[in-house]
């Protein structure tokens, strides 16, 4: 077990290391997020009586356009600079190098959502900023990322993978999103009868992280 964490906790500190020199993936996502907040406030009037409905969907899907963008760098990018496959003989359990690339995806995504969430307060005076959003936000981000994660993998042998990524993800994580955005509405908006969209996100963070482990050793090859 310490030896599992060990090896997550030393990926995870190299893609820290290496996007601090770079700033390139959190330059690019808080960049896109803006623009996308952006171009939702010119689109959309917010600020009427009926902002509190449309809020949940447009913050989340600026969180998924942010997140696709991304979401595939820390293992598009390893392939980029040909240390993907030394990563892979290295005597590293495949699981140990998912959990390392989700742990920094949920990291950069985080930082981003957390820049998105003032901006989209600030922009849509909208009580965004509550401490009862922190969990709605952590399970829908774990449910994204742990299959933009192995996603990810697939995806970084195609020489079209910006293309192929969202193509693939976008599908598979609409229960993810669905529950993320009714039980962000729960909190902005409490209703009489609401189903339990937390548990479910849950369930959905659970199946995806164990099914991304055990098929990461099959779909990421040389």
């Amino acid at each position: 077990m310490s030896e599992s964490l060990s090896q997550i906790w030393t990926l995870l500190w190299k893609d820290l290391l290496l996007e601090l020199r770079t700033k390139d993936l959190f330059t690019g996502m808080s960049l896109f997020a803006l623009v996308t907040l952006v171009v939702f406030n010119f689109a959309f009037d917010l600020r009427r009586e009926q902002a509190v409905e449309a809020a949940p969907g447009v913050l989340w899907v600026s969180i998924i356009f942010a997140g696709v963008l991304g979401i595939g760098r820390t293992i598009s990018a390893e392939r980029d600079r040909g240390t993907l496959e030394g990563l892979l003989l290295a005597p590293i359990d495949r699981g140990n190098i998912y959990l390392g690339k989700l742990a920094a995806n949920l990291i950069f995504m985080a930082i981003v959502e957390l820049l998105m969430f003032i901006l989209f307060a600030a922009l849509f005076n909208l009580p965004v900023l509550q401490w009862q959003l922190l969990p709605v936000a952590f399970l829908g981000t774990l449910g994204f990322a742990t299959v933009g994660t192995l996603l990810a993998g697939v995806s970084a042998n195609s020489r079209a993978r910006d293309l192929l990524l969202p193509i693939l993800l976008l599908p598979i994580v609409v229960p993810v999103m669905i529950a993320a955005v009714e039980a962000t509405a729960d909190v902005l908006s409490p209703r009489e009868f609401s189903l339990p969209w937390s548990s479910l996100l849950v369930t959905f963070d659970i199946i995806y992280a164990v099914v991304g482990i055990f098929a990461f050793e099959y779909i990421l090859e040389p």
